[in-house]
């Protein structure tokens, strides 16, 4: 994952002497480590400034950079100015979607070089994972599919939705996850029609549909899947709704391949819910990039015009939420070949009754 020499690589592309990132994703993406700094990029090497909280961790860890220590008299932005200066650089890209209005004006005070906005070139790169970041994120699903083992053993009636949400994080931290990706969701019977609902008291009853979304972080990189299970016998529509579902993503699955508008993925599952009659309850869409974050671009949505490119990571996640009744969502994430994908989610989407 030789990151700094990929960016340098994009420079000419994008009429820069160097980029400077300061995002945490962005300062993990270039160097490996998180110590609250900055980098900054050039053709000819690049320089990670760090402050005495991180700075022995950032000497044995990054590789292919100078790391030099702040201080109260040099900070960041002091530091990254005497780079410019002494390697004459003229226009330093900078993270255009990551900066605050007030940030860039103290920026333009402190440095001495034009300033282009670039989230381009980092978003490109990102977009398409090498093979030691599909390594992590691998480790992260397996993480992922295990807890979600665990969990049905777990799951019972009398539990709150809050319950199941902590004992997930446990299950995922337990077998070495370094975090969660996100707060998990866990949404038992009418309130499964909110694809973003909060855990809280409902108690889990037989004969409801529970949601589990959820997900951990190895090495930086995100998991992220969904399972509905039935907790006890499940009503006929909820079968019926469950069954369109699980076909709409697997239509989605089998279309997926790298160099398709994400539109066009979208469309492929979306086709089958429609069909189906239920087209007025998928309310989002197909999937979105992941990977660093548990939202990247580009995404599997109707109005997504850009080809997804190969070694794109994208969850593959419809759904049919009927409100004030329940929802069914299931999710997979799948890494995008040339004529196909490759699926990372091991565990069973058949519907499970407990």
């Amino acid at each position: 994952m030789d990151h700094l020499t990929q960016i340098a690589g994009k420079l000419d592309e994008h009429g820069l002497d160097a980029m400077l990132i300061v995002s945490e994703p962005g300062e993990r993406y270039a160097v490996g480590f998180l110590g609250e700094g900055y980098v900054l990029v050039t053709r000819g090497g690049a320089q990670y400034s760090t402050d005495g909280r991180y700075i022995e961790a950032a000497q044995k860890q990054v590789t292919g950079a100078e790391v030099v220590l702040t201080s109260r008299a040099h900070g960041h932005l002091e530091l990254a100015r005497d780079y410019i200066q002494t390697h004459g650089l003229q226009r330093v890209g900078f993270e255009s979607g990551r900066v605050s209005v007030d940030q860039h004006r103290r920026w333009q005070e402190a440095l001495p070089c034009d300033l282009i906005p670039a989230q381009g070139l980092l978003d490109g790169l990102r977009a398409s994972k090498d093979e030691g970041e599909l390594a992590a994120m691998r480790r992260a699903q397996k993480i992922t599919d295990e807890a979600f083992s665990a969990i049905l053993d777990f799951l019972r009636p009398g539990l709150t939705e809050q319950e199941v949400a902590a004992r997930l994080v446990y299950e995922l931290l337990r077998r070495g996850a370094r975090k969660v990706s996100f707060d998990p969701i866990v949404a038992a019977g009418a309130n499964g029609s909110m694809p973003h609902a909060v855990p809280g008291e409902t108690v889990i009853e037989n004969g409801m549909f529970v949601t589990m979304d959820f997900g951990c972080i190895v090495d930086g990189y995100c998991s992220d899947m969904t399972r509905t299970v039935a907790v006890g016998r499940p009503a006929e529509e909820m079968v019926r709704v469950y069954e369109t579902v699980l076909a709409a993503q697997k239509a989605g699955i089998a279309a997926a391949r790298a160099g398709m508008p994400g539109r066009e993925l979208d469309a492929a599952a979306r086709a089958v819910i429609t069909g189906a009659g239920y087209g007025a309850y998928f309310t989002h869409s197909f999937g979105h990039s992941l990977g660093l974050e548990i939202h990247e671009s580009p995404n599997a949505a109707p109005g997504e015009e850009r080809p997804l490119p190969a070694g794109a990571v994208v969850s593959a996640e419809p759904g049919i939420y009927l409100p004030g009744r329940f929802g069914v969502r299931i999710e997979d994430v799948l890494v995008l070949r040339e004529g196909g994908c490759e699926d990372l989610t091991a565990s069973p989407k058949e519907l499970i009754v407990l």
